[in-house]
């Protein structure tokens, strides 16, 4: 039975694993292994990963109504500050293909049995939390320069957007804002979701790892950031279908640079 350990690891302690100093060629070899495992099986993951391209589309029907029409790119963007929690069974894949077991599809969902569960839970959760304060931090930005009055249709909301003061300053305020959401959760989980399927170190510990390989890693863990916004908004055209390939791609290679970024653990 998984135990409830969350704040410590499975024997009760705090430990903190080594972060190790990588480098931008890290960065693209990691894609490559990305990109490699995706090869081995690619109807397996895009199969799998189809839940992406349809939440996007989904995401853009609910909020296509007058009433959530300013809420549509806040909730597009901020469906990636979910993106780590959602690729969890693509670490997973790739640790077994790592270890040489089994790779189908149905392994994803092994995560279930995992002993670090309730820790995985818990960092969701806090995924979660980022995601809803977003919304409404991005909805009082909106009010707060365009008014709460409801756009009478798309093309009039695109044009208060793009032709007014108003809506400059709003896209400028709103993406700075948003800016910062996605470097908190990038540096909270750069390696967290992989750390604790490979250790049961705890959600405290997983996170502090992440945001010390930030602190040691900046320029690559930033750039790392730039490269998935990049290719998750290259994945959505068109109509977010590129993301069934995306998707899986950067979520096998999250795994590859987890192992880059943190050392083994040490067998006593």
């Amino acid at each position: 039975m998984t135990a409830f350990h969350v704040m410590a690891g499975a024997n009760n302690t705090f430990t903190r694993p080594a972060i190790r100093k990588i480098g931008i060629a890290d960065l693209v070899d990691a894609l490559k292994l990305g990109l490699d495992d995706f090869s081995e099986k690619p109807s397996h993951y895009v199969f799998l990963c189809l839940m992406y391209p349809i939440a996007g589309i989904a995401l853009a029907v609910w909020s296509s109504g007058e009433d959530l029409l300013p809420l549509l790119f806040p909730l597009m963007s901020g469906f990636a500050l979910l993106g780590p929690l959602a690729a969890i069974g693509l670490y997973e894949i790739s640790r077994r293909r790592e270890k040489g077991l089994d790779t189908s599809w149905r392994h994803a969902f092994d995560v279930r049995f995992s002993p670090a569960l309730p820790s995985i839970i818990a960092v969701g959760i806090m995924l979660f939390g980022f995601f809803i304060v977003w919304l409404v931090v991005a909805q009082n930005i909106y009010t707060a320069f365009l008014g709460d009055a409801v756009p009478a249709r798309l093309s009039s909301f695109v044009a208060n957007v793009l032709t007014t003061p108003e809506g400059v300053a709003m896209m400028f305020w709103g993406n700075l804002v948003g800016f910062v959401f996605a470097l908190i959760v990038l540096a909270t989980t750069v390696v967290t979701f992989p750390l604790l399927l490979d250790r049961d170190v705890g959600a405290v510990a997983a996170i502090d790892a992440s945001i010390r390989a930030t602190l040691i890693n900046p320029v690559p863990v930033l750039a790392w950031g730039l490269i998935v916004a990049v290719l998750l908004v290259i994945g959505t055209i068109p109509i977010f279908a590129g993301l069934a390939v995306v998707m899986p791609i950067l979520g096998h290679a999250t795994w590859h640079l987890y192992r880059k970024l943190v050392a083994p653990a040490v067998v006593s």
